[in-house]
């Protein structure tokens, strides 16, 4: 298994590069929806940019979110409880920590949620 400070550096790196390409498609999508028509009811593109910008809105909140679990992946390395269970206090196996290295809990609790 790879170390997991590693891991969870790694993965954080990646989601603030993938939140900076978001956020500046986001800001691309709106800043080019100020020079088209404001009626998207009625204008055939304006549907486009209103989906376009949501759904680019939703993956910012999802990247934001991932990082805000990796911090507290870091944090949970850190005071010594990374790897264990929050709710039952068993250790969480260590394949789920290499498919999900931000787990809270371990399979058993996942699947009973």
């Amino acid at each position: 298994m790879t170390d997991p400070r590693e891991r969870l550096e790694r993965d954080r790196q990646e989601t603030l590069r993938r939140l900076a390409g978001l956020t500046g498609d986001y800001d691309a999508v709106v800043a080019a929806s100020y020079d088209d028509n404001a009626d998207d009811e009625h204008d055939p593109e304006g549907a486009t940019i209103a989906f376009e910008r949501s759904q680019l809105g939703a993956l910012v909140q999802q990247a934001r979110r991932h990082l805000a679990e990796l911090d507290a992946a870091v944090e949970r390395l850190e005071s010594g409880t990374y790897g264990v269970c929050e709710r039952c206090g068993a250790a969480i196996g260590g394949g789920r920590l290499e498919a999900r290295p931000v787990a809270r809990t371990c399979i058993t609790c996942a699947s009973r949620s």
